[in-house]
């Protein structure tokens, strides 16, 4: 008598939206460790490397010397810090409001529009203190996003990620040739805008005082908008049955996001306050190179900071991540 043959039930394929999402977990706390770690880096390199080297234990000592020089780089890298982490809060936020992973200050407009706004300050106002162009900023970066928006809302459509970003580049040129205008016409004002757009990390506590209470309320409010954006992530139709309202709300701000999304997946509670200790880990770092690469000469952080992402960018466009929203 033959045996009865059994049958088996082939088991079912994993899903694989679920096996992803066990990676992403996966790889979140070794994530969040090595930003902390580079931020921890970045902080004791950005204290210890100068245009003059010093020897760490004159830092330390009992001479005035050293205490200045450690308090000049204590205040240097606090303003480093609070520099690259509100970039980087930018750029994620904006990413995620309208679902573009190229979009960023510089991409939808308001870095032109708080240049021109600064140096329509600088030559016709007379403005030349940091708390004045500072507001001055603040208006025209204002009303260039309203504009961008308003562009990129006409149609059926309304304000697409493609439209936010062919209005931004559209404003940005013009705003660019206009700011471009205005200095060609006064040289003061080019020598003191030069400065500015370039980038430099200065080392008054006071400048940190005046910018401190607009970044730390930024800041929150960004934070506290993390659900939203990770709404606004899963598209328009489900963002709106969730009950949220689409639309719009440097370099840093472009490529720390991606990195940090790399590293700890795309929940926006995670990516918004990662952002903020990779971004001021990275502008800390550049700001330390740049005082070391042409001693005793300084190479400006602005300059630094791309020199040091650049490769970061490619490396992104060449692992596909871009796209990883």
């Amino acid at each position: 008598m033959k045996p009865a043959l059994t049958t088996r039930t082939p088991l079912a394929p994993a899903d694989p939206a679920a096996a992803a999402a066990a990676v992403v977990r996966g790889r979140r706390l070794p994530g969040i460790g090595l930003i902390l770690a580079v931020l921890l880096l970045a902080a004791v390199a950005s204290v210890l490397l100068g245009a003059e080297w010093v020897p760490p234990t004159a830092l330390f000592d009992d001479g005035s010397f050293g205490h200045a020089i450690l308090e000049n780089r204590i205040a240097r890298t606090a303003i480093a810090f609070a520099v690259g982490g509100a970039l980087a809060l930018g750029g994620a936020c904006l990413q995620g409001l309208t679902r573009n992973p190229l979009a960023d200050p510089g991409l939808l407009g308001l870095n032109a529009g708080a240049a021109f706004a600064v140096v329509v300050a600088l030559v016709y106002v007379g403005a030349t203190g940091l708390d004045s162009l500072l507001w001055a900023a603040f208006i025209g970066s204002a009303l260039a996003a309203i504009l961008v928006h308003g562009v990129a809302a006409i149609g059926r459509d309304g304000a697409t990620p493609a439209k936010l970003v062919l209005a931004g580049a559209a404003l940005t040129a013009a705003l660019t040739s206009w700011t471009s205008g205005i200095l060609l016409m006064d040289h003061k004002g080019l020598e003191v805008f030069r400065q500015w757009q370039v980038g430099t990390i200065g080392s008054d506590w006071g400048d940190l005082a005046i910018c401190a209470p607009f970044l730390a309320i930024g800041a929150v409010m960004a934070l506290l908008g993390a659900r939203v954006l990770d709404a606004l992530a899963l598209g328009d139709d489900l963002a709106k049955g969730l009950g949220r309202r689409t639309g719009l709300d440097a370099f840093v701000g472009l490529v720390v996001p991606h990195a940090v999304r790399a590293l700890v997946g795309p929940s926006y509670t995670l990516v918004l306050p990662l952002s903020i200790a990779a971004g001021a880990a990275l502008t800390a770092i550049a700001d330390a190179l740049g005082r070391v690469v042409l001693p005793p000469t300084e190479v400006q952080v602005g300059i630094m900071t791309a020199v040091v992402g650049v490769p970061a960018f490619v490396w992104f466009l060449r692992r596909g991540r871009m796209a990883g929203l």
